[in-house]
């Protein structure tokens, strides 16, 4: 199917109580949307970027009990999975969209965008957006805005990459379900290439 723009129902879905009935509406009315974003972005990004890229939509399959916050599609150069590399996403929270570039706790590349991240901080903090939002826990919705970190900022993520197993890092835009719910849907979708390709300085930082 083609991506028809998310509606306020599809944020409705991540209120839904229990983890069969959220999931279930999850994989009938918003995992369609999801794989058709997938087939829109993975093209573009190998074409911007020089090397394939494959869609990863979350299954949520480790989840037993309690039912999922969020729900994305991510972007990985690994057709098999994208925890362990660099990615973006595009995602929805039951009050927001987010569209971010990732290093989560499973990559092995985190010591190394901090390394880049430091001697590159000039040009990450002129050319990353000033609405742009980062944060260094990917469950947790939201962020400190770009135009609140400081040197001083920039500095703990980086410590916290280099010295934390468990250490994460994203950045990326947030767009209110208001917002997206009155975008059609090719206007998103431009929305969402242009916003992870103001954020490619970020993921050539990663190795």
């Amino acid at each position: 199917m083609s991506f028809t723009g998310f509606t306020a129902s599809d944020f409705e879905i991540l209120e839904i109580p229990g983890l069969d009935p959220r999931m279930g509406a999850i994989i009938t009315h918003v995992r369609p949307k999801l794989h058709a974003i997938g087939d829109r972005i993975a093209p573009f990004l190998s074409a911007k970027l020089g090397q394939p890229f494959y869609p990863h939509v979350a299954r949520h399959a480790r989840r037993t009990v309690n039912p999922p916050d969020d729900t994305w599609v991510s972007f990985s150069t690994n057709p098999r999975g994208y925890k362990s590399l660099p990615h973006f996403q595009v995602g929805l929270w039951k009050d927001h969209v987010y569209i971010q570039f990732a290093l989560i706790y499973e990559s092995n590349h985190k010591a190394i965008f901090a390394n880049n991240m430091d001697s590159q901080l000039p040009m990450i903090r002129q050319s990353i957006p000033a609405n742009f939002r980062w944060s260094l826990d990917h469950t947790v919705p939201y962020g400190t805005p770009h135009s609140r970190m400081t040197v001083d900022t920039f500095q703990e993520f980086s410590e916290q990459l280099k010295h934390v197993k468990k250490s994460e890092l994203t950045c990326g835009i947030d767009l209110s379900k208001e917002l997206v719910v009155n975008m059609d849907s090719n206007r998103f979708l431009d929305k969402a290439e242009q916003t992870i390709e103001e954020l490619f300085p970020l993921y050539r930082l990663s190795f």
